[in-house]
Protein backbone atom coordinates (compact mmCIF):
# COMPACT_ATOMS: atom_id res chain seq x y z
CA UNK A 1 0.00 0.00 0.00
CA UNK A 2 1.13 3.39 -0.99
CA UNK A 3 0.29 7.17 -1.44
CA UNK A 4 0.41 8.30 -5.09
CA UNK A 5 2.30 11.88 -4.79
CA UNK A 6 1.48 15.14 -6.75
CA UNK A 7 3.84 14.28 -9.20
CA UNK A 8 1.51 11.95 -10.99
CA UNK A 9 3.38 8.49 -10.42
CA UNK A 10 -0.25 7.21 -10.71
CA UNK A 11 1.35 3.50 -11.83
CA UNK A 12 4.11 1.82 -11.01
CA UNK A 13 5.99 -1.37 -12.28
CA UNK A 14 5.92 -4.93 -10.58
CA UNK A 15 7.36 -7.88 -11.82
CA UNK A 16 4.92 -10.06 -9.75
CA UNK A 17 2.39 -11.71 -12.66
CA UNK A 18 -0.12 -11.96 -9.50
CA UNK A 19 -1.05 -8.66 -8.05
CA UNK A 20 -4.73 -7.09 -7.97
CA UNK A 21 -4.48 -3.23 -7.72
CA UNK A 22 -6.93 -1.16 -6.41
CA UNK A 23 -6.63 2.49 -7.02
CA UNK A 24 -8.54 5.65 -5.76
CA UNK A 25 -7.06 8.55 -7.58
CA UNK A 26 -7.84 11.99 -8.23
CA UNK A 27 -7.03 13.97 -11.46
CA UNK A 28 -7.33 13.56 -15.11
CA UNK A 29 -6.62 9.74 -16.91
CA UNK A 30 -6.81 8.00 -19.26
CA UNK A 31 -7.29 4.08 -19.16
CA UNK A 32 -7.47 1.52 -21.39
CA UNK A 33 -8.45 -1.81 -20.00
CA UNK A 34 -9.04 -4.75 -22.73
CA UNK A 35 -10.75 -3.80 -25.16
CA UNK A 36 -12.15 -0.81 -23.41
CA UNK A 37 -11.01 2.77 -22.65
CA UNK A 38 -12.29 4.93 -20.07
CA UNK A 39 -11.02 8.95 -19.81
CA UNK A 40 -12.09 10.25 -16.46
CA UNK A 41 -11.49 13.68 -15.13
CA UNK A 42 -11.69 13.65 -11.14
CA UNK A 43 -11.71 10.96 -8.24
CA UNK A 44 -12.23 7.07 -9.48
CA UNK A 45 -11.96 3.78 -8.32
CA UNK A 46 -10.06 1.21 -10.37
CA UNK A 47 -9.76 -2.23 -10.39
CA UNK A 48 -6.55 -4.13 -11.58
CA UNK A 49 -6.87 -7.77 -12.70
CA UNK A 50 -3.14 -8.87 -13.29
CA UNK A 51 -4.43 -11.38 -15.86
CA UNK A 52 -5.90 -8.56 -17.59
CA UNK A 53 -3.98 -6.27 -19.74
CA UNK A 54 -4.47 -2.65 -19.01
CA UNK A 55 -2.12 0.72 -18.94
CA UNK A 56 -2.55 4.26 -17.89
CA UNK A 57 -2.25 7.29 -19.25
CA UNK A 58 -1.94 10.62 -16.57
CA UNK A 59 -3.33 13.48 -18.22
CA UNK A 60 -3.14 16.16 -15.46
CA UNK A 61 -0.25 16.97 -14.15
CA UNK A 62 -1.75 16.97 -10.44
CA UNK A 63 -2.37 13.38 -9.84
CA UNK A 64 -3.21 12.09 -6.31
CA UNK A 65 -4.39 9.05 -3.98
CA UNK A 66 -3.84 5.49 -3.42
CA UNK A 67 -3.09 2.32 -4.81
CA UNK A 68 -3.11 -1.35 -2.76
CA UNK A 69 -1.38 -4.09 -4.38
CA UNK A 70 -2.05 -7.89 -3.65
CA UNK A 71 -2.62 -11.63 -4.31
CA UNK A 72 -5.68 -13.68 -4.24
CA UNK A 73 -3.79 -16.09 -2.13
CA UNK A 74 -3.51 -13.45 0.41
CA UNK A 75 -7.57 -12.33 -0.02
CA UNK A 76 -8.33 -15.74 0.38
CA UNK A 77 -7.21 -16.36 3.40
CA UNK A 78 -10.16 -15.13 4.53
CA UNK A 79 -12.09 -18.54 3.16
CA UNK A 80 -13.93 -16.47 0.73
CA UNK A 81 -13.98 -18.78 -2.30
CA UNK A 82 -15.26 -16.88 -4.77
CA UNK A 83 -12.43 -15.88 -7.31
CA UNK A 84 -11.03 -12.48 -8.10
CA UNK A 85 -11.47 -13.36 -11.76
CA UNK A 86 -15.47 -14.11 -11.57
CA UNK A 87 -16.04 -10.73 -9.81
CA UNK A 88 -17.69 -7.92 -11.98
CA UNK A 89 -14.74 -5.63 -10.73
CA UNK A 90 -11.97 -7.56 -11.60
CA UNK A 91 -13.36 -9.30 -14.69
CA UNK A 92 -13.33 -8.55 -18.45
CA UNK A 93 -16.31 -7.60 -19.41
CA UNK A 94 -16.91 -5.98 -16.05
CA UNK A 95 -16.64 -2.52 -14.96
CA UNK A 96 -13.34 -1.66 -13.37
CA UNK A 97 -13.18 2.03 -12.86
CA UNK A 98 -16.02 3.72 -10.88
CA UNK A 99 -16.72 7.47 -10.37
CA UNK A 100 -16.63 8.60 -6.74
CA UNK A 101 -18.29 11.47 -5.03
CA UNK A 102 -16.57 14.04 -2.78
CA UNK A 103 -18.22 11.82 0.31
CA UNK A 104 -17.26 8.73 -0.88
CA UNK A 105 -13.86 9.67 -1.97
CA UNK A 106 -13.46 11.22 1.72
CA UNK A 107 -14.66 7.35 3.12
CA UNK A 108 -12.78 5.60 0.87
CA UNK A 109 -9.91 8.16 1.68
CA UNK A 110 -9.86 6.93 5.49
CA UNK A 111 -9.93 3.46 4.67
CA UNK A 112 -6.70 4.02 2.94
CA UNK A 113 -5.42 5.71 4.85
CA UNK A 114 -6.03 3.11 7.75
CA UNK A 115 -4.16 0.31 5.77
CA UNK A 116 -1.51 2.17 5.04
CA UNK A 117 -0.92 3.12 8.84
CA UNK A 118 -1.84 -0.57 9.91
CA UNK A 119 0.68 -1.88 7.36
CA UNK A 120 3.34 0.11 9.60
CA UNK A 121 2.76 -1.50 13.18
CA UNK A 122 3.96 -5.25 14.93
CA UNK A 123 -0.29 -6.01 15.59
CA UNK A 124 0.13 -9.98 15.29
CA UNK A 125 -3.22 -9.98 13.34
CA UNK A 126 -2.78 -6.55 11.01
CA UNK A 127 -3.37 -8.69 7.61
CA UNK A 128 -6.30 -9.80 9.06
CA UNK A 129 -7.50 -6.41 9.48
CA UNK A 130 -6.17 -5.02 6.25
CA UNK A 131 -8.24 -8.00 4.54
CA UNK A 132 -11.33 -6.90 6.15
CA UNK A 133 -10.35 -3.47 4.78
CA UNK A 134 -10.04 -4.52 1.01
CA UNK A 135 -13.46 -6.70 1.06
CA UNK A 136 -15.50 -3.30 2.93
CA UNK A 137 -13.80 -1.50 -0.70
CA UNK A 138 -14.65 -4.09 -2.79
CA UNK A 139 -18.07 -4.46 -1.40
CA UNK A 140 -18.61 -0.08 -0.66
CA UNK A 141 -17.68 -0.22 -5.08
CA UNK A 142 -20.19 -3.18 -5.93
CA UNK A 143 -22.65 -0.78 -4.28
CA UNK A 144 -21.56 2.20 -7.25
CA UNK A 145 -22.82 1.87 -10.98
CA UNK A 146 -20.27 2.10 -13.48
CA UNK A 147 -18.51 4.71 -15.07
CA UNK A 148 -20.22 5.63 -18.27
CA UNK A 149 -17.41 7.51 -19.84
CA UNK A 150 -16.84 4.23 -21.82
CA UNK A 151 -15.01 4.51 -25.73
CA UNK A 152 -15.55 1.28 -27.54
CA UNK A 153 -12.56 0.48 -29.76
CA UNK A 154 -13.07 1.73 -33.44
CA UNK A 155 -11.79 -1.78 -34.68
CA UNK A 156 -12.78 -4.36 -32.06
CA UNK A 157 -10.46 -6.97 -34.24
CA UNK A 158 -7.78 -5.36 -33.74
CA UNK A 159 -8.29 -4.16 -30.47
CA UNK A 160 -8.86 -8.16 -29.23
CA UNK A 161 -5.75 -9.00 -30.61
CA UNK A 162 -3.74 -6.46 -28.98
CA UNK A 163 -5.12 -7.64 -25.93
CA UNK A 164 -4.26 -11.28 -26.59
CA UNK A 165 -0.67 -10.24 -28.04
CA UNK A 166 -0.10 -8.84 -25.23
CA UNK A 167 -1.90 -11.42 -22.38
CA UNK A 168 0.55 -14.00 -24.02
CA UNK A 169 3.30 -11.65 -23.34
CA UNK A 170 2.61 -11.53 -19.65
CA UNK A 171 3.08 -14.84 -19.28
CA UNK A 172 6.58 -15.03 -19.70
CA UNK A 173 9.60 -14.59 -19.04
CA UNK A 174 9.66 -18.06 -16.57
CA UNK A 175 10.90 -17.51 -13.64
CA UNK A 176 10.79 -20.74 -11.81
CA UNK A 177 10.15 -23.81 -12.19
CA UNK A 178 7.67 -24.53 -9.58
CA UNK A 179 4.99 -21.98 -11.34
CA UNK A 180 4.12 -23.70 -14.82
CA UNK A 181 2.56 -21.84 -17.28
CA UNK A 182 -0.95 -21.12 -16.84
CA UNK A 183 -2.21 -20.09 -20.10
CA UNK A 184 -1.24 -22.75 -23.06
CA UNK A 185 -3.78 -23.24 -25.49
CA UNK A 186 -6.21 -21.18 -27.60
CA UNK A 187 -8.99 -21.97 -25.43
CA UNK A 188 -7.63 -20.99 -22.02
CA UNK A 189 -7.18 -17.40 -23.68
CA UNK A 190 -10.41 -16.94 -25.26
CA UNK A 191 -11.73 -18.32 -21.60
CA UNK A 192 -9.54 -15.67 -19.96
CA UNK A 193 -10.99 -13.04 -22.24
CA UNK A 194 -14.37 -13.96 -22.21
CA UNK A 195 -14.73 -14.86 -25.97
CA UNK A 196 -15.65 -17.70 -28.05
CA UNK A 197 -12.22 -19.30 -28.98
CA UNK A 198 -13.51 -19.15 -32.63
CA UNK A 199 -13.77 -15.51 -32.46
CA UNK A 200 -10.70 -14.69 -30.66
CA UNK A 201 -8.86 -16.82 -33.82
CA UNK A 202 -10.73 -15.33 -36.42
CA UNK A 203 -9.74 -11.49 -34.95
CA UNK A 204 -5.86 -12.55 -34.58
CA UNK A 205 -5.66 -14.13 -37.99
CA UNK A 206 -7.30 -11.68 -39.72
CA UNK A 207 -5.17 -9.03 -38.05
CA UNK A 208 -1.48 -11.12 -37.89
CA UNK A 209 -2.25 -13.25 -40.84
CA UNK A 210 -1.12 -16.25 -38.21
CA UNK A 211 -3.89 -18.24 -36.40
CA UNK A 212 -3.82 -18.12 -32.18
CA UNK A 213 -2.18 -21.66 -31.82
CA UNK A 214 0.53 -20.02 -33.82
CA UNK A 215 1.42 -17.27 -31.54
CA UNK A 216 1.61 -19.59 -28.64
CA UNK A 217 3.35 -22.33 -29.79
CA UNK A 218 5.96 -19.35 -31.19
CA UNK A 219 5.80 -18.43 -27.63
CA UNK A 220 6.65 -21.29 -25.79
CA UNK A 221 9.71 -22.66 -28.27
CA UNK A 222 11.11 -19.19 -27.63
CA UNK A 223 11.33 -19.88 -24.09
CA UNK A 224 12.23 -23.44 -24.23
CA UNK A 225 15.10 -22.38 -26.23
CA UNK A 226 15.60 -19.40 -23.83
CA UNK A 227 15.43 -21.50 -20.68
CA UNK A 228 17.62 -24.58 -22.52
CA UNK A 229 20.55 -21.28 -23.27
CA UNK A 230 20.21 -19.53 -19.79
CA UNK A 231 19.70 -21.80 -17.25
CA UNK A 232 20.80 -24.99 -15.80
CA UNK A 233 17.10 -26.74 -15.11
CA UNK A 234 16.85 -30.36 -16.55
CA UNK A 235 14.84 -31.17 -19.28
CA UNK A 236 11.81 -32.42 -16.89
CA UNK A 237 11.74 -28.62 -15.15
CA UNK A 238 11.59 -27.14 -18.25
CA UNK A 239 9.11 -29.50 -19.73
CA UNK A 240 6.76 -28.77 -16.05
CA UNK A 241 7.40 -25.64 -16.48
CA UNK A 242 5.88 -24.31 -19.70
CA UNK A 243 3.08 -26.09 -18.65
CA UNK A 244 3.60 -30.28 -20.20
CA UNK A 245 2.46 -33.03 -17.82
CA UNK A 246 5.49 -35.60 -18.87
CA UNK A 247 8.81 -34.68 -20.30
CA UNK A 248 7.92 -37.36 -23.18
CA UNK A 249 5.07 -34.43 -24.85
CA UNK A 250 7.76 -31.45 -24.46
CA UNK A 251 10.29 -33.55 -26.38
CA UNK A 252 7.73 -34.52 -29.11
CA UNK A 253 6.47 -30.70 -29.10
CA UNK A 254 10.03 -29.15 -29.47
CA UNK A 255 11.04 -31.28 -32.17
CA UNK A 256 7.97 -30.91 -34.28
CA UNK A 257 8.45 -27.43 -34.00
CA UNK A 258 12.05 -26.65 -34.40
CA UNK A 259 13.25 -30.22 -36.19
CA UNK A 260 15.54 -30.81 -33.32
CA UNK A 261 15.27 -31.84 -29.58
CA UNK A 262 16.03 -29.97 -26.77
CA UNK A 263 18.69 -31.97 -25.45
CA UNK A 264 21.01 -31.95 -29.22
CA UNK A 265 19.79 -27.95 -28.89
CA UNK A 266 21.48 -27.58 -25.35
CA UNK A 267 24.66 -29.52 -26.51
CA UNK A 268 24.68 -27.59 -29.62
CA UNK A 269 24.88 -24.49 -27.74
CA UNK A 270 27.34 -25.09 -25.52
Amino acid sequence: MFQIESDGNAIRTYSRKDFYKICLTTGKSAIHYADRSFEQEGTVLFFGNPHIPYSWETISTSYVGYTILFSEDFLKQADRSESLQQSPLFKIGGTPVLKITEEQRLFLNSLFQRMIEEQRTEYAHKDDLIRNYIHLIIHEALKLQPSEDVDQPKNALSRLTSVFLELLERQFPIETADRPLQLKTAQDYATNLNVHANYLNRAVKEVTGKPTTAHIAERIISEAKALLQHTDWNIADIAYALGFEYPSYFNNYFKRMTGTNPKALRTQEV
